[in-house]
């Protein structure tokens, strides 16, 4: 498990954040994934105790790594490859609770809007 210079993309996918590696590597390359609050590039080594910001579209995340493996594992000894942050922890059940209470407006649209529906639109835009 134990393994020396692993790249953040090989250690992002293998710790089970992005279902890919190319999906790993790209959201380090437009600056979604943070070591020390500092942009970084997908070859960027892995380090013990590294604070990791990611950010995968839906969900954020604030790790510090306690492991290092480049090989995809299962889930249980993904997790162990990993600690979170207790902020980070608070602030997912937090965006996961508004998600589930205040559902985003757009997704009971379904398909592009009749001509009716961009009218009431606007008539509720202009009010």
């Amino acid at each position: 498990m134990e393994k020396e210079n692993v790249r953040i993309d090989k250690w992002l996918w293998a710790a089970r954040f992005f279902k890919t590696r190319s999906l790993a590597q790209d959201a380090v390359e437009r600056g979604r994934v943070r070591i020390g609050g500092e942009p970084i590039k997908p070859a960027r080594a892995v380090k013990m105790n590294d604070k990791i910001l990611i950010d995968n579209g839906s969900d954020r995340w604030e790790v510090i790594v306690a492991a290092i493996s480049g090989s995809r594992g299962p889930a249980p000894v993904a997790r162990t490859l990993y600690f979170e942050t207790d902020e980070s922890i608070a602030r997912r059940e937090n965006d996961k609770t508004a998600r589930r209470l205040y559902p985003e407006p757009s997704m009971e649209i379904k398909g592009r809007p009749t001509k009716r529906d961009r009218r009431a639109m606007e008539r509720v835009g202009e009010e």
